[in-house]
């Protein structure tokens, strides 16, 4: 972690921080996979520097909140879709979160090893071939193919379409988060070997 956001400790937080603290640490995500703190109880990853603008910060994890527990798309499509966009930025913390996350929901080992090299995993169904397309275009940034909108399109309809769009976005922006706050994987749990070190 670099100086430009230092961990905040719980007994240090104004009023609206402490507030935006305590939505983080008692919603799901609190018993998922990966830390969201650390041991001394400083919010991990992406969620200390969400305390420095907590307006923003709120709105910030109250999307992760929605992609992640309450979207429509299968927990498997959405998982490989964080990890590709993990992957593709090279976020160190985004990608050991998600692929503790991916694991849970049933994403293999080589299907990760796969995305981390930048492909489509060879087991992955049509609709989740058709979202990770879609994601490789969107973070591209060269806009989006007629093909890979209509093959996305014809697996989730407008509303999957949404929510992946928004799903791939919100990802991009916690990456770029954690490049700026300089936020690597926690020591006590780095992913193995040639995993974003």
């Amino acid at each position: 972690m670099s100086d430009t956001f230092p961990l905040l400790a719980p007994a240090e937080l104004a009023a609206d921080q402490q507030d935006l603290y305590e939505k983080i640490t008692a919603g799901p995500r609190a018993n998922g996979p990966f830390r969201i703190m650390h041991d001394d109880g400083s919010l991990a990853g992406p969620f200390n520097a969400l305390l420095f603008a907590p307006g923003i910060g709120n709105a910030v994890q109250e999307l992760g909140a929605a992609l992640r527990f309450k979207g429509e798309l299968p927990s498997r499509t959405r998982e490989l879709v964080i990890c590709a966009v993990a992957a593709a930025l090279d976020s160190e913390y985004e990608w050991y979160a998600h692929s503790r996350a991916a694991v849970v929901v049933g994403v293999s080992e080589e299907e990760l090893a796969q995305l981390e090299a930048g492909n489509v995993p060879d087991s992955a169904s049509e609709s989740e071939r058709a979202a990770l397309e879609l994601t490789r275009e969107l973070i591209a940034e060269a806009g989006v193919t007629d093909s890979v909108r209509a093959k996305a399109h014809t697996h989730f309809g407008p509303n999957g379409l949404t929510e992946l769009t928004v799903l791939v976005g919100y990802y991009r922006t916690l990456a770029g988060l954690l490049a700026v706050a300089d936020v690597r994987a926690p020591a006590d749990t780095a992913p193995k070997e040639g995993h974003h070190q």
